[in-house]
């Protein structure tokens, strides 16, 4: 196994991990909304920061559904 192979969020607890993207998403929800306020806005870089956040929501999510699976019909 190489060291590119390992994802760092099978090395600890799922949820430690969706604390960890939970604590991450808020910090960039607190940086979008502070960086929409600055004048002139730098969209590259929201953009860039809005990405990162929907990325680590989808995280999240997947994080939540392994945890607790849907009941059957």
């Amino acid at each position: 196994m190489t060291t590119e192979s390992i994802d760092p969020l099978n090395l600890r607890s799922p949820q430690r991990a969706l604390i960890e993207l939970r604590i991450e998403h808020a910090d960039l929800d607190n940086l979008i909304d502070r960086a929409v306020e600055q004048s002139p806005v730098d969209d590259l870089s929201l953009r860039r920061l809005k990405k990162r956040r929907l990325l680590l929501r989808d995280q999240i999510s997947r994080i939540e559904a392994a945890l607790d699976p849907p009941e059957p019909a």
